[in-house]
């Protein structure tokens, strides 16, 4: 595959700890280049324990982020339709 999906990911929650992220890390042509997150502390070690170079706090960064390609909205699905 010559091009790579940049994903974005809102929400660092235990779905994406234990499914999602790892999953997308393995899949060829994916790569997980950023995390949105509330606290900072949490996406800070979650970036830092699944090697994410990038994370926001605030979801229009990541939305509107040049650099991402798609979008995994991990958070809980009364959320959905708004970040979508």
């Amino acid at each position: 595959m010559d091009k790579v999906i940049r994903w974005g990911v809102i929400g660092c929650g235990s779905v994406t700890e234990l499914k999602s992220t790892p999953a997308y890390q393995k899949v060829p042509g994916f790569s997980v280049a950023a995390v949105m997150g509330r606290n900072e502390d949490k996406v800070k070690d979650y970036i830092s324990r699944h090697q994410i170079q990038k994370y926001t706090l605030h979801v229009n960064d990541l939305i509107n982020d040049d650099n991402i390609d798609a979008i995994y909205i991990a958070t809980p699905p009364d959320s959905h339709k708004e970040y979508a």
